[in-house]
């Protein structure tokens, strides 16, 4: 018998001998048959739940294609900066959260894009606003907004303070710490400079610069388990978690704490990488609720924080053409490995210089290795390409790994970065 029976629906099956069926049952975590009511009434004992669906539509799991599981579940613990309107709005969040929050203690949030505020900050520089307001509210908490993209975070002059970052500090690899006229940082740190104050707020507030706790990390887990199936995403891949995030999501497995099918990219360094690829490949580990086979590089950065790495310079920037995150020749190695690994390499691209970078690399590791076909490679947003580069894509048989939601939420000032003929 079946422990789960549905009867009376429409169940689509994707599977074009039988598209639909009127009835389910399902035993465990597998569907074990599909047809007719009288055909699965069979499968019906005491203990069997039966719904009776009404006519109501059945579909599979959704799958995220590309997300960031345990941030999905940790934007859910932080402040929420997705609604605000205006600069002042995200100042007045945090200072309730210092109210509520210990001195010395980290205030996080996620969510701000400067581009989808009302009006612009007074003493906005590039657009961004500078830390003097945040600050005057949180003098003795550090705190860290991270931009909407990811790829930017927005800071107090306290978390400044504690990373040590002044008028003298360095740009670091692959990213840039925003100044004004007189050369003070602003707050805003574009990429990896997002790193400096990371680490130091951890260190300073008393945490460890692995990052969260095993405790917080399981409510993350269990936070963006209800987030995916509350939208119907039965499947997440992961694009982007150091080895020791991995271990932690083997361990959640093992606990039952993942409610999602996991398909998880490593990131980490090509050295780390060397050592451990061959031991933590797996496909199906907890009965296949977890999958690592998979290998993420970030090329560049992203369009809205002027980060995307462009062959031309940036229309309302044109000092800059943006962000090489990861030095051509380590993320050539990192190809390397992957190919030899059997691990699917995503690289992340979004500019049309770091596409093409991308595309290069792809079809020189390619020719290296004629004997490896079916690798499915792919270009992670592959958001903003030449017309000669898309035709690249499919004559070099990797995926496009779009989303959508780019296109929503870049459009507005998709203009403003790349001038009316790059957009055209």
């Amino acid at each position: 018998t079946a422990d789960l029976v549905l009867l009376n629906g429409t169940i689509v099956t994707v599977d074009e001998t039988v598209p639909t069926a009127e009835a389910m049952a399902v035993t465990g975590d597998r569907i074990v048959a599909l047809g007719t009511n009288s055909e699965i009434e069979p499968w019906i004992g005491d203990q069997t739940e039966v719904l009776d669906l009404g006519g109501q539509l059945v579909v599979p799991g959704f799958i995220e294609g590309h997300g960031h599981f345990l941030g999905m579940g940790n934007a859910k613990l932080i402040l929420d900066l997705r609604q605000a309107e205006t600069w002042d709005e995200i100042v007045a969040q945090v200072a309730e959260a210092v109210e509520q929050s210990a001195p010395g203690e980290p205030i996080r949030g996620r969510g701000w894009h400067q581009d989808k505020w009302s009006e612009a900050p007074a003493d906005a520089v590039r657009g961004f606003p500078v830390h003097a307001s945040l600050s005057a509210v949180s003098p003795d908490n550090p705190v860290v907004l991270t931009h909407a993209s990811g790829h930017a975070a927005f800071v107090n002059g306290k978390a400044l303070e504690l990373a040590g970052i002044d008028s003298t500090t360095p740009d670091p690899s692959g990213g840039r710490i925003l100044r004004d006229a007189n050369g003070a940082a602003t707050g805003l740190l574009n990429e990896t400079a997002q790193r400096l104050v990371r680490s130091e707020v951890l260190v300073h507030s008393g945490g460890e610069d692995s990052g969260p706790s095993p405790d917080v990390m399981r409510r993350m887990v269990e936070m963006a388990t209800q987030e995916s199936l509350a939208k119907g995403v039965t499947t997440f891949t992961d694009a982007g978690s150091s080895f020791e995030t991995v271990d932690f999501l083997k361990q959640a497995t093992d606990e039952g704490l993942l409610g999602v099918r996991l398909w998880v990219m490593i990131r980490d360094s090509n050295e780390r990488l060397a050592a451990n690829l061959d031991a933590y490949k797996t496909r199906d580990y907890g009965n296949g609720m977890l999958g690592i086979a998979g290998i993420k590089v970030s090329i560049d950065g992203a369009l809205g924080s002027r980060g995307a790495w462009l062959l031309e310079p940036y229309t309302d920037l044109p000092s800059s053409t943006g962000l090489n995150l990861v030095p051509l020749e380590e993320a050539r190695e990192t190809a390397r490995l992957a190919i030899e690994h059997d691990y699917q390499l995503g690289i992340h691209a979004i500019g049309d210089r770091a596409n093409r970078e991308v595309l290069d690399i792809y079809a020189d590791t390619f020719a290296e290795y004629p004997d490896k076909s079916d690798l499915r490679w792919r270009v992670e947003h592959a958001q903003h390409r030449q017309p000669d580069d898309i035709a690249r894509v499919g004559e070099l048989d990797v995926i496009a790994s779009m989303q959508g939601v780019h296109c929503t939420s870049d459009a507005s000032w998709v203009p403003d970065r790349l001038g009316d003929q790059r957009s055209e």
